[in-house]
């Protein structure tokens, strides 16, 4: 037992030192450092959570040489931003398959400090599940809670698996309690946006909504039972500019059914700001269509 348990201890400190060759230590804002992983040959992925500036980023190399970075682009949604260095050469770690993630299987979590080098987290994956909406407007799919101690420098560093495969990328950003593990799928989704145009585009109505029960006839009339009632409309924005009152009820929107506001959400984040859907509205017991154009998400820090 006691050798195997040494076993293991010398296992887990060899992958650390591998994945420490593709993790950088980032200073991007005052006080608290975070970590990066090489995601280029000069590029590198870190939490948004913890980039504060956007040029003069200083970022200390596996090697301990400090070169400076600029942001490329970030997204709060999913607690991703991507860096540019001035250095090239950088090395990026190989993906797990998300489709082999499961729940009770071991996870490390490898960061950077300037000051001790390579730190290290022990834990397991606690969950893993289809696509989650963020409290802060963006997607992740698969869902994936890591049960660690995730310091605040190890934010932005890796979470690899047995093999010493990236999980993903560790965020404390998108939760007050849980460390996510944000995978490949997200980040290949959103990271190539965000080393191109800076951020991701998500369409935006400006309305509070509630799910409210349809009346039995309209219930026969639109095959559901229940609709999006708005509850506030933003003065100026996509909602209230298009025709939209209080106490409409959206029944459909894009040619889908909106029972509940997660489906809006949904239709939100594949539709481009400037778009036009066409609504289907209860108003005053009588079913109308209304033509809104979709605006962009306030920024809120991207």
């Amino acid at each position: 037992m006691a050798t195997d348990l040494v076993n293991l201890s010398n296992s887990l400190a060899e992958t650390v030192e591998r994945a420490a060759a593709s993790i950088v230590a980032v200073h991007a804002r005052r006080g608290i450092g975070s970590s990066g992983i090489a995601w280029g040959d000069n590029l590198i992925l870190t939490s948004s959570e913890g980039v504060r500036a956007e040029e003069g980023i200083k970022v200390v190399l596996p090697d301990g040489r400090v070169t400076t970075a600029r942001l490329r682009g970030r997204d709060s949604g999913t607690d991703l931003a991507v860096l540019e260095t001035e250095t090239t050469g950088l090395r990026p770690l190989d993906f797990a398959d998300d489709a082999a993630l499961k729940a009770g299987q071991l996870a490390l979590a490898v960061g950077r400090t300037a000051n001790t080098g390579p730190i290290a987290s022990f834990g397991i994956i606690s969950g893993v599940s289809g696509e989650w909406k963020t409290w802060r407007g963006g997607k992740l799919d698969p869902f994936v809670r890591l049960d660690i101690s995730a310091y605040p420098t190890l934010s932005g560093g890796a979470a690899l698996n047995a093999d010493g495969n990236l999980i993903g990328l560790v965020s404390t950003g998108l939760s007050r309690s849980s460390v996510f593990a944000v995978t490949r799928s997200s980040i290949d989704r959103i990271a190539g946006k965000l080393s191109q145009q800076g951020y991701v585009s998500r369409g935006f109505l400006g309305a509070a909504l509630q799910p409210v029960a349809l009346p039995a006839q309209m219930k026969e009339t639109v095959g559901q039972d229940t609709g999006i009632m708005l509850l506030g409309i933003e003065p100026e924005g996509p909602a209230a500019v298009g025709g939209l009152i209080l106490g409409d009820v959206l029944v459909a929107g894009g040619g889908h059914s909106l029972v509940q506001p997660e489906a809006l959400a949904e239709l939100l984040e594949r539709t481009p700001a400037g778009q036009i859907v066409k609504f289907k509205v209860l108003r005053a017991g009588v079913l109308q269509d209304l033509d809104v154009r979709i605006g962009e998400r306030p920024s809120r820090g991207r």
